[in-house]
């Protein structure tokens, strides 16, 4: 079984469970089971269960919230230690990141109030009885709903108060400064839980851990956005690259990565539009289990992604990552192929703009050359010292 399972999908949306998660749930059954029986088991599985569905309506605060602005988020997983919405990309405003990030909470706090108006009292006494399975099932969910209110917004990154934080420090210091300040208190807060985790309490160990590496992978993300923006994928683009026509066989495909130190080979039809891609692997693959003589259209990848050349790099940079593209084709706008991004490109232009500013997009912007059809050309050009 794959660690995150799809269980259903609301909206466009997929709602996953981590493998983990179900482990998480036998281990509060066993548990249970044996200081309080089958009756205790069952009451603690059925508060977990009521538990985290209150969890997947707020991640769903913060993806309708989202939507309204445009953002789509194609799945959701839970982990035992909740859940992770995944957006397409984050707002582009701080006033729309703050809506997202208090959406969440809202939707707890609305819960609790329902939980709490449906037992027609507060019994602060549950707040301390959320473990104990013979205590009030209702009452322990609200305090639990509320425990979560004051979790969330604790400002730190990457919980809700820390996504609040950074939105408003973004107001007045701009998203790249607001998202280091907002991480390093993360990072900090982190650390304070992984401290109290050493009394006694792993799974505070595990909370700070997660927390460390969201932080940090939020702040990279951020560092990396800011790096292309403003840049289009012209900016960054390989224009010297081999493309093979969907009429080559094997044998002249595996003679291209031999004369070249490409990755990726587009396959183009007789129009010069991509309609595929090859790896290495696969040209490797092939020659091992097929005839020399075999088309390599049977193999190649499809179907291809390709963006226009004012594609904005950002966005191109959010399609390799949510996809797990290892190139993508650039096309002119009469859809013919003009170029192959690579993260190998992307991770030449961030070291670049980290070693020097760059005052104009034009800099960045490799030279112009023809792009070789076919493999016996590059093989030509290769041996004569030409690129």
């Amino acid at each position: 079984m794959a660690w995150p399972l799809t269980i259903g999908k609301i909206g466009g949306t997929a709602i996953k469970v981590h493998l983990t998660f179900f482990l998480f749930l036998l281990w509060i059954g066993f548990s249970a089971w044996q200081q309080h029986g089958a009756a205790g088991a069952r009451d603690s599985l059925a508060f977990i269960v009521l538990l985290f569905a209150c969890i997947v309506l707020h991640e769903f605060g913060h993806i309708l919230t989202a939507r309204h602005f445009g953002i789509e988020t194609p799945e959701v997983t839970l982990l035992p230690i909740g859940g992770v919405a995944s957006m397409r990309r984050m707002p582009d405003k701080p006033s729309q990141e703050l809506a997202v990030a208090f959406a969440g909470p809202m939707v707890n706090v609305l819960i609790a109030a329902m939980l709490l108006l449906v037992l027609g009292k507060i019994e602060l006494g549950n707040a301390a009885r959320i473990g104990d399975a013979h205590a009030s099932l209702l009452g322990r969910l609200a305090m639990a709903n509320i425990f979560l209110v004051i979790f969330n917004l604790i400002p730190a990154f990457p919980m809700d108060g820390g996504r609040v934080l950074r939105s408003m420090l973004a107001m007045k210091l701009g998203a790249a400064k607001a998202t280091r300040i907002a991480a390093s208190i993360g990072q900090g807060f982190a650390f304070v839980l992984g401290f109290l985790g050493l009394f006694g309490n792993p799974l505070l160990l595990f909370i700070a851990i997660f927390v460390y590496v969201a932080a940090a992978g939020e702040a990279q993300f951020m560092a990396v956005h800011e790096t292309v923006r403003g840049l289009s994928v012209a900016d960054a683009m390989e224009t010297r690259f081999v493309a093979l026509p969907m009429a080559a066989r094997i044998s002249d495909a595996v003679e291209t990565p031999l004369a070249t130190g490409q990755q990726e080979f587009p396959v183009v039809d007789a129009f010069g539009k991509p309609i595929g891609l090859l790896a290495r692997e696969d040209i490797l693959s092939a020659l091992k289990d097929h005839d020399r003589q075999a088309e390599i259209a049977a193999f190649m990848r499809v179907p291809v992604t390709a963006m226009s050349v004012d594609t904005p790099l950002e966005s191109a940079l959010d399609t390799l990552h949510r996809e797990g593209a290892s190139a993508l084709c650039v096309t002119d706008r009469d859809g013919v192929l003009a170029g192959l991004l690579t993260r190998q490109n992307l991770a030449e232009i961030m070291m670049i703009k980290s070693l020097r500013p760059i005052g104009s997009s034009r800099e960045l912007r490799p030279a112009k050359s023809a792009i070789y059809r076919h493999s016996e050309e590059a093989q030509h050009h290769a041996r004569t010292g030409k690129r």
